[in-house]
């Protein structure tokens, strides 16, 4: 059994209930000591810039996003961020949050590649 786990994320404005429900799902992931990647493509990539997240609270059950964001990353998750899908939007790295990195797709099938489990939001 893989002791990684990734969680696609590929919405944030459009479908905030998704990107909400990613982060829970990634922050479980870790709490059952799983090595978790968040992998943020598309519209999903909005959850990565600074003052975004803070947008974005789906009320009970869930936390508030920023709150589960910053707990992903306190907690060793990390947050890829699709590259490409940042320059469609016009959003350069220094506009990133602490803990999001901006890779192209090599780097998510390097971790797949592994027998990594994926679901996608």
């Amino acid at each position: 059994m893989s002791n990684t786990f990734c969680v696609s994320i590929t919405n944030c404005h459009k479908n905030t209930d998704k990107c909400t429900v990613g982060f829970v799902v990634a922050n479980a992931a870790l709490g059952s000591d799983k090595e978790t990647v968040a992998f943020l493509s598309t519209d999903g990539v909005w959850a990565a810039v600074k003052g975004e997240a803070e947008k974005i609270n789906e009320g009970e059950p869930f936390a508030p996003l920023k709150e589960l964001i910053d707990k992903f990353v306190e907690n060793g998750g990390k947050i890829l961020v699709c590259s490409p899908c940042l320059k469609k939007r016009k959003i350069t790295e220094d506009q990133l949050i602490k803990g999001a990195t901006a890779v192209g797709g090599a780097t998510l099938v390097e971790f797949l590649s592994k027998g990594t489990p994926c679901v996608t939001y």
